[in-house]
């Protein structure tokens, strides 16, 4: 249960990049990312997952090579379901979060990732229930590469 990708945007429609750490603060998200927030924002989805093992599914299934980072989530895991994480509450490195909802695809998730064979509302339908979770940022700390996804209690 590790992260295996960090990847951030620092504004909208430019390209991710791929730092081997981050700061995360409580209540306002990943620091340098385009939802970074000025003011803390309780309960809002300040940080962006998804499961490695989806993307390479996906891959799989439909003859494509994205890359995890093209979904524009900012943590890549591998080795658990985050589905199950909404209302419990997980570390990642030192930083604490809750894990808010689903992070169901969109349209713009569906364009970024579709081909002649593969178009936008296929995208966006096989990433249903798969796209990621958003996640609430209770203690800041770092997130590095590697660092182990633990859920508590």
């Amino acid at each position: 249960m590790t992260v295996e990708i960090i990847a951030i945007a620092r504004q909208r429609g430019l390209p991710v990049e791929l730092p081997a750490a981050v700061a995360v603060m409580a209540g306002r998200g990943i620091v340098g990312d385009r939802h970074f927030t000025p003011q803390r924002t309780p309960g809002g989805g300040h940080v962006s997952l998804i499961e490695a093992e989806v993307v390479e599914a996906f891959n799989r299934k439909h003859a494509m090579t994205i890359h995890p980072a093209d979904t524009r989530r900012n943590l890549v895991t591998r080795g658990v379901r985050l589905n199950g994480l909404v209302g419990k509450v997980f570390t990642i490195g030192n930083v604490r979060l809750r894990g808010v909802e689903w992070c169901e695809p969109c349209e713009s998730l569906g364009s970024r990732l579709a081909r002649k064979h593969m178009p936008m509302a296929k995208v966006v339908k096989a990433f249903v229930h798969r796209g990621g979770l958003r996640a609430e940022v209770l203690a800041g700390g770092m997130v590095r590469l590697g660092d182990v996804l633990q859920v508590q209690g």
